[in-house]
């Protein structure tokens, strides 16, 4: 606010003057527009020199040089911009591009233009990057974004085998390639650059740092994000100050501020197992954060962890130079992982889900682990499976014939329990028991009904390195005879894997109204299904609602059930797909002469009653007895 007149009147004459004068050039500069604290793509010309800036080692910021050499326009996509530049400084002659410099920002007198970010890939010869233009890395990273559709998934199909894990990862992390295919794609401005090396560029490789697995049973989830672009580095874990940490992580232990240039982390999962990827900050706006300059893996709205990183040292190689990095303590959230960026905001970070698990061998140790893993549709049943895979591997035999006996359960916001009760037994009993848990998540995490939030995974594992399976061998009823309404006592003889007889029995309730015969099946969960899908027309369940998932997969068949059916080939029928039994003769008839409404189906079987055993066993095989009734 400026002085009245009357009072500078009052004032000295050199006093007046100056008053007058920054009076005159406070109308100036606000008559002109305000300079941009970004440097736009077009006024970028050939030779113009950036400065970079990023962490080689510790916490320490370094400079580096830019020298800008065109524009590569539709590169990355229609009606986006890479901007062509040659990397000088620090240890960059020796090195090339190196991996995990993903974000570093580049600025010309003063103002941002944009994160390194796109490189020549392997074994070139000179430090040439791609430079993410930092307009379009905002404009791409709207806060916060809405939930995201169906994405890609890892099929867990039975058998797991190394190969087929593999094969289902490369189809799960595959995504819409972020460069040209063709020179005829692009159009070049400025400098002399050729058109056709847009298509050698690609996203600087993100190193991703996992801890706490065994490389075996690791080695197709790395080969699967070594072939989409990330640098797999096996560390060391850190250690987390509390449990709690787990499943609420903690915030940032240090007051420093968050600067353009520092290494920034993206967790995927922590506690006994960690998993994490480096990269560094482009611009930090307030509390809103843009790093990577390209995608982490294009996943679009995310809730996962932001963390700091610390830069251990700079390995440089003619490969593949990258930067050796630990992540830190969470500092926000990543909420977008767009085609430009990752961006988020400072502060508390997301909850993850916290998986207790604790295993029992029969060598007479017990171990007890805690892990966190993000809220994720492609991630939480991916690291879920790989931290049980690999748990069940480090403690228990890799290979050679052994059991696990699991019980727990998925615990769900809002629903009821997910609940976990088997038997593996065989070569590799472990893939199937981390399947069995994945499996289900899996299935609710793309249900189509409604968001499916996971509040815990508890799991309790029984080890064994002795086969636990039996055969079906026989089956019988003490008596000749049965009687409409009466009780037998089914008897069931198995065969254990050494030979050994193990005998189970239950009562058998034969309905009043039968007539005819019966028959008595006993079947391992397999072979029932095949009977029911022959004989007795079941079809699957269309499931209406969470709920109802929650109820099929909870009542499941397992491996270690013995399934008792009880049949009876006396007039029944699938009406409006539900199967009813021993129905009279004069019900058949009318509803066989309204067969043209498409609701009735006679069926030569019909299920009388059913009933389940625990057999202590991993149960193969099928008896059926055939019992008359007496009238």
């Amino acid at each position: 606010m400026g002085l009245p007149v009357s009072s500078t009147q009052s004032l000295p004459m050199y006093i007046r003057t100056f008053v007058v004068v920054v009076a005159v050039l406070s109308a100036v500069v606000v008559g002109l527009p305000a300079q941009s604290k970004t440097f736009p793509v077009s006024e970028l010309k050939p030779g113009m020199v950036a400065i970079g800036r990023t962490v080689f080692q510790g916490d320490q910021l370094e400079e580096f040089k830019a020298h800008i050499l065109g524009v590569l326009h539709n590169s990355i996509g229609p009606r986006r911009d890479l901007i062509l530049a040659r990397l000088e400084g620090g240890p960059l002659a020796n090195t090339g591009v190196i991996a995990g410099m993903s974000g570093s920002p580049v600025y010309i007198d003063g103002r941002l233009v944009g994160a390194v970010s796109y490189s020549l890939g392997d074994f070139s010869k000179e430090p040439i990057a791609g430079i993410t233009p930092i307009d379009e890395m905002i404009s791409d990273a709207t806060l916060p974004g809405q939930r995201r559709a169906q994405v890609a998934r890892a099929e867990l199909t039975l058998p797991v085998t190394q190969e087929g894990l593999r094969e289902s990862l490369r189809q799960a992390f595959s995504w819409v390639r972020p460069f040209a295919d063709s020179p005829n794609d692009v159009r070049v401005s400025g400098g002399s650059v050729n058109a056709g090396i847009a298509t050698l560029l690609r996203p600087i490789a993100t190193p991703i740092n996992f801890s706490g697995f065994d490389a075996r049973g690791l080695a197709p989830l790395v080969s699967a994000f070594r072939e989409f672009g990330f640098t797999p580095i096996m560390a060391g874990a850190a250690q987390l100050g509390s449990q709690s940490s787990i499943a609420s992580a903690p915030t940032n232990s240090s007051n420093a501020p968050l600067r353009p240039g520092d290494p920034v982390g993206v967790a995927l999962m922590n506690g006994d197992f960690e998993v994490g990827a480096t990269g560094t900050v482009t611009e930090v706006d307030g509390n809103r954060v843009y790093a990577f300059g390209h995608p982490f893996f294009g996943l679009g709205p995310t809730q996962f962890p932001m963390t700091r990183a610390h830069v251990i040292t700079v390995l440089p190689s003619l490969a593949n130079s990258m930067k050796i990095a630990s992540t830190g303590d969470v500092i926000g959230i990543v909420q977008q992982d767009r085609a430009t960026t990752i961006a988020g905001t400072l502060g508390p970070g997301p909850s993850m889900i916290p998986i207790s698990l604790t295993l029992n061998s029969e060598r007479g140790t017990r171990k007890k682990f805690s892990i966190g893993i993000v809220k994720d549709q492609l991630f939480t049943p991916l690291l879920a499976y790989v931290a049980i895979l690999n748990t069940l591997t480090s403690y228990e035999r890799q290979n050679g014939v052994g059991t696990y006996s699991l019980r727990g359960a998925a615990r769900i916001k809002n629903h009821n329990d997910v609940t976990f009760e088997d038997l593996f037994t065989g070569d590799q009993p472990s893939n199937f028991t981390a399947a069995s848990v994945v499996a289900p998540l899996n299935v609710l995490l793309r249900n189509a009904f409604e968001d499916v939030e996971f509040e815990g995974l508890d799991l309790e594992i029984e080890g064994s390195e002795t086969p636990r399976s039996a055969t079906i061998e026989r089956v019988w009823i003490d008596g000749t005879r049965t009687k409409p309404g009466s009780t037998v006592d089914l008897r069931i003889l198995l065969r254990s894997y050494r030979g050994d007889e193990v005998t189970r029995s239950i009562p058998v309730q034969i309905p009043a109204n039968a007539r005819g015969s019966v028959a008595i099946m006993v079947a391992d969960a397999a072979r029932l299904s095949q009977f029911e899908a022959r004989e007795l027309q079941v079809q699957p369940l269309q499931a209406t609602g969470v709920p109802q998932m929650i109820r099929v997969l909870n009542g499941a068949r397992r491996n270690n059930k013995l399934y008792v059916r009880l049949v009876t080939r006396d007039g029944g029928a699938v009406v409006k797909g539900e199967p009813l039994a021993a129905l009279p003769s004069s019900v058949l008839a009318v509803m066989e002469s309204d067969r043209n409404g498409g609701s009735f189906r006679p069926l030569q079987s019909a299920l009388v009653g059913d009933w389940e055993i625990t057999a202590g066993y991993a149960v193969t095989g099928s008896r059926t007895l055939t019992l008359p009734l007496e009238e």
